[in-house]
């Protein structure tokens, strides 16, 4: 029997992944069971679970999907020299978000949303949301790491705090975008440098002089 080549595992993999993803985005985790899974993708029961055994591995497999494509767009990031400062590393994240909601028929980023909310209490999926965004939040650190190397990031800056509160600028557009969208990418992140503090140098009103 002649061997199946790689690439069409690797395309009936994608296929199936495809079809749960179009499910999962329109109905939610909950409302979608297998048997959506196998209709949507054409394949036969037998094809689809030789490729995953259940409803937790599909949506492990959609996640790490999306996250292979993040990190490789960072790791272009940190070869930029120099690395760009906290505020431009989250307007590449932000930027990110909106490349992935509007590329394709399906908004990954409905999926992501109900992965959060599948994490926690599902014990398989939350292993799988924590390795991911443990691995984004790590990308934030070496950024303020390398920023602090080259004298542009305050010494004493805590990088774990810091990227905790970049990550969370990003997953803040995310949310806000599904919920009002109303936002928009450049006015977001160009809001992140805008001062928060008033100049103490700055003549207080009623103020001679």
């Amino acid at each position: 029997m002649p061997r199946v080549p790689e690439s069409h595992l690797a395309a009936r993999r994608d296929q199936i992944i495809d079809a749960a993803t179009a499910r999962f985005a329109a109905n939610g985790f909950q409302a979608t069971g297998m048997a959506d899974v196998i209709a949507a993708s054409g394949l036969s029961a037998g094809a689809v679970y030789r490729y995953f055994r259940s409803k937790d591995e599909l949506i492990a497999a959609i996640v790490e999907r999306v996250v292979g494509e993040a990190a490789a767009r960072f790791e272009v990031l940190l070869q930029q020299d120099p690395v760009p400062d906290p505020a431009g590393a989250v307007a590449t994240a932000v930027g990110m978000v909106a490349d992935v909601a509007g590329r394709g028929p399906v908004d990954l980023t409905r999926v992501a949303v109900q992965a959060w909310g599948e994490a926690l209490r599902n014990p398989e999926v939350h292993t799988v949301v924590d390795r991911t965004y443990r691995a984004i939040r790590g990308f934030f650190v070496e950024v303020v790491r390398r920023g602090q190397e080259a004298g542009t990031i305050p010494a004493d800056a805590d990088p774990q705090h810091l990227a905790a509160t970049m990550l969370s600028a990003v997953l803040g557009f995310l949310l806000q975008r599904l919920l009002l969208g109303d936002l928009d990418p450049a006015a977001y992140t160009a809001a992140l440098r805008v001062p928060w503090v008033a100049p103490s140098s700055a003549a207080t009103p009623g103020s001679a002089g």
